[in-house]
């Protein structure tokens, strides 16, 4: 009868394979501790990164190595390829979609040369957080190995 009342689930999609692992576990304080948000990390085994929702693409940085897809309501994701990749200043990474285009779940967004990444940065672990700004009050996490667009979180 009130259903209109309940908070609708939205589906966070793993970006790439990989098998998931806590996001307290990433061996980065900002992450680990959630001072951009709570989500988990997966430590990827393939080459290509997805879209984790449908939206927009809010934010692609200059070096390819982080991007964030923003829904058409109160949903932010941003995806963090690999620790200190900044420092990498884009080799290594492929953008695939430019910022402000609109994607659906599990359209690739950045190829990497996965064999670089796992030489030059410091981790390659991939951390998908929720933005603090998006709308949140449950996460449920998937902690398993996951491939490219599995069910990764679900938000409330």
């Amino acid at each position: 009868m009130f259903g209109f009342l309940k908070r609708k689930t939205r589906e966070v999609l793993s970006p790439v394979d990989g098998k998931v692992v806590e996001i307290e576990r990433v061996d980065d304080e900002v992450f680990a501790n959630k001072m951009v948000g709570d989500g988990v990390a997966v430590i990827p085994m393939s080459d290509t990164f997805c879209a984790p929702i449908e939206g927009t693409v809010s934010k692609l940085f200059s070096t390819n190595h982080a991007y964030s897809i923003k829904s058409s309501k109160d949903l932010e994701v941003m995806v963090h390829i690999g620790l200190e990749t900044v420092a990498l200043k884009g080799q290594g990474f492929e953008r695939l979609v430019n910022e402000g285009d609109k994607v659906k779940a599990g359209e690739p967004i950045i190829r990497v040369d996965l064999p670089y990444l796992t030489e030059h940065a410091k981790d390659i672990v991939t951390p998908v957080i929720i933005s603090e700004e998006s709308d949140v009050h449950k996460i449920e996490k998937q902690i398993k190995p996951v491939k490219c667009g599995d069910l990764l979180m679900e938000v409330k």
